[in-house]
């Protein structure tokens, strides 16, 4: 049940919530068929367990974070706190006006004007006539749609829908705002609009934001506290840049580890084979890193023919595309044979943020041209090493960093 707290500094307390979800499997047809389900204990239905014990606190003031995976629970959540939904289990305290924006643009009529619809809209989230008209002015302002607020909402480009929509929800004067996915709205120049709100809302201590996001940039810049939700549960409660690189540690993880191919020998994993069993990259280093960091890891590799060979290191850049440094096929020699590791570290200095993959082969010289060397094995996704750049002086955009290159203007 959702109710008020009298603790004045908490806005927000949810304590041990649960919430499931009956999904059909079988429907009867008719009677008879129902009957039969009965009689072999078939419900036609199935429980989905999409929140277990959910317990956390949001103190007046915070910028909270709710992060997690799709499908982990977290807009469940989000509409249990908006009172859409009701928890099977627990409380849900708020102490204060709750605004809830969990869609764009959910309650606008396409057949009513821009100003018509600003109105249901508010009255929908719970504000009299009285109170809309205090906040009309600031919310068009802000939305920069002046001008065609007495048009109908159908003859709006999807961008001006946008705007409006988002203005109505953040300019509302309620004491605790409730966000899922609606920090990229708008175009660059409205977005840069928003990250000005947000940073000045940031210190106003009378308000409270709750933000569901996939943006980890996001999270850091924003939130002073977060939770990172997993599978219906919390498993990362309190600092934000804990549960920032969590998060990002759990993509990682998730991404690199697909199901295991096999080859045609049906006894190995892809890129493996009985001269090479084993070529995996281990990270040494935190996956989670910055610029002024240096990345060190291994690379374990079992190799028993005493010959010329190499180990070639390439750097892929997973975000952007494409192959951000290849180390050559002779740079590597191998002089320890069998099972044996070798050690490396790279500066990362010069660049950007984002996500890396760090793929190994394992090289020998052709037979019939000894000046040129052919793999004989190479890391999978699962025996490569992934690792990301988050770094709150770089930009997200190009590769190399402004420290690393700048193009300066000469002459006139």
């Amino acid at each position: 049940m959702i109710e008020k707290t009298n603790s004045n500094d908490i806005a927000l307390k949810v304590e041990h919530v649960a919430k499931s979800f009956r999904l059909p499997t079988e429907q009867a047809s008719g009677i008879k068929q129902a009957i039969i389900n009965w009689t072999k204990g078939i419900k036609g239905y199935k429980i989905q367990q999409v929140l277990r014990d959910i317990s956390f606190e949001v103190k007046q003031g915070d910028f909270f974070g709710i992060v997690g995976r799709n499908g982990s629970g977290k807009s469940t959540l989000l509409k249990l706190i908006s009172g859409i939904y009701v928890p099977d289990k627990g409380n849900i305290a708020v102490n204060g006006k709750l605004v809830p924006f969990i869609e764009l643009g959910v309650g606008f009529n396409p057949e009513l004007t821009g100003r018509e619809n600003v109105y249901l809209n508010g009255a929908l989230l719970g504000f009299s006539h009285d109170e809309i008209d205090v906040m009309y002015d600031d919310i068009v302002h802000f939305a920069e749609l002046e001008d065609f607020m007495d048009q109908k909402l159908k003859n709006y480009s999807s961008g001006m829908q946008v705007r409006l929509a988002f203005s109505v929800a953040i300019k509302a004067q309620g004491d605790i705002l409730v966000l899922d996915e609606v920090l990229a709205v708008g175009d660059e120049a409205f977005q840069r609009k928003c990250n000005d709100f947000f940073t000045e809302i940031k210190k106003d201590p009378t308000k409270t934001v709750i933000l569901v996001t996939h943006s980890m940039d996001s999270v850091k810049k924003y939130c002073n506290k977060a939770i990172l939700i997993k599978d219906g549960e919390i498993v990362v409660s309190g600092n934000k840049d804990d549960v920032a690189d969590r998060y990002t540690l759990e993509n990682i993880q998730t991404s690199a580890s697909g199901q295991t191919l096999e080859n045609d020998a049906s006894k190995y994993p892809t890129g493996l084979n009985e001269r090479v069993p084993l070529l995996k990259v281990v990270p040494c280093s935190p996956l989670v890193c910055k610029s002024s960091d240096v990345f060190k890891f291994d690379v374990e590799y079992e190799f028993h023919e005493e010959r010329e060979a190499y180990l070639a290191i390439a750097l892929h850049d997973t975000k952007r595309g494409g192959i951000t440094y290849d180390s050559g096929d002779e740079v590597m020699q191998i002089t320890k044979f069998g099972k044996s590791s070798m050690s490396f570290e790279m500066p990362l200095n010069l660049f950007n943020n984002g996500q890396f993959r760090i793929i190994v082969s394992l090289r020998i010289p052709r037979d019939n041209d000894p000046k040129h060397t052919e793999m004989i094995a190479f890391t999978n996704d699962e025996n490569s090493c992934s690792f990301v750049i988050r770094d709150p002086r770089n930009r997200d955009y190009a590769l190399l960093s402004d420290r690393a290159m700048t193009i300066t203007r000469v002459g006139d």
